[in-house]
């Protein structure tokens, strides 16, 4: 298995200077292809700023960091998209939809940004939707659908065009316990099906349910389970 993301001594410095913020100090961590790792911080302690690092939405202060083998540190913002859009399925906790376009238009919506043909990409809309459970709600608004309906289908816009790896900002924090299982569940199945998840969470109990829980506090890496999950795998052999 091979390393899919390389973070080496990375930082994100705000405000350099005297009144500087270190959102991120000096990270280093390795995701393999096929990992569902849950990322793991309060409020502040920079889990949000390494989501972005994650998903080239933001370029570290200094470090370096690759992604499938290439080094995206230093990309400018149009070579950044690039690689969003090629590489990274995002879920956030606001789902994100178009309120007047239908389940299948915004699922849609990032293919026709693609150049994807409206065959090819009904297609695939059609196929994440009934993925996700959704194939009897395609023609339906966000608004006809309950929350965790609408984040099923902010789930299959994300999947639609098979991006190696799906990252998932809170994606259960405005669901109930039902919506929450359902969406868990779905996301088990895309790491099953050989997908690399990243979850982003504050909550153990969503985090307990990825393989691999890596805990950061105050813009460092507080702990990584994967040493133990290696150790465990070791004491088998």
């Amino acid at each position: 298995m091979s390393a899919l993301v390389e973070i080496r001594d990375v930082c994100k410095v705000y405000n350099p200077g005297e009144n500087e913020v270190r959102a991120l100090d000096h990270v280093s961590v390795d995701i393999d292809e096929g990992e569902f790792v849950a990322i793991i911080g309060q409020s502040g302690s920079g889990k949000s700023t390494l989501m972005n690092m994650l998903g080239c939405l933001d370029v570290p202060t200094s470090g370096l960091y690759r992604l499938h083998g290439q080094d995206v540190s230093g990309l400018n913002d149009d070579e950044l998209s690039d690689i969003r859009n090629r590489e990274i399925g995002f879920i956030f906790q606001g789902f994100n939809l178009i309120p007047n376009l239908t389940a299948l238009e915004n699922v849609e919506l990032p293919l026709i940004y693609r150049g994807v043909g409206k065959r090819e990409r009904t297609e695939l809309s059609e196929q994440a939707l009934k993925k996700v459970g959704l194939a009897h709600r395609m023609r339906h608004k966000p608004a006809e659908m309950s929350g965790g309906q609408q984040q099923r289908v902010a789930i299959a816009r994300a999947i639609a065009q098979a991006p190696p790896v799906i990252l998932a900002d809170e994606p259960t924090g405005n669901l109930d316990s039902g919506s929450t299982r359902e969406i868990m569940g779905i996301l088990k199945e895309l790491h099953s099906d050989g997908r690399t998840v990243i979850l982003i969470t504050h909550d153990n109990e969503i985090a307990a349910q990825a393989r691999r829980v890596i805990r950061i506090k105050d813009g460092r890496i507080e702990a990584d389970s994967k040493a133990n999950i290696q150790t465990d795998e070791g004491a088998e052999q």
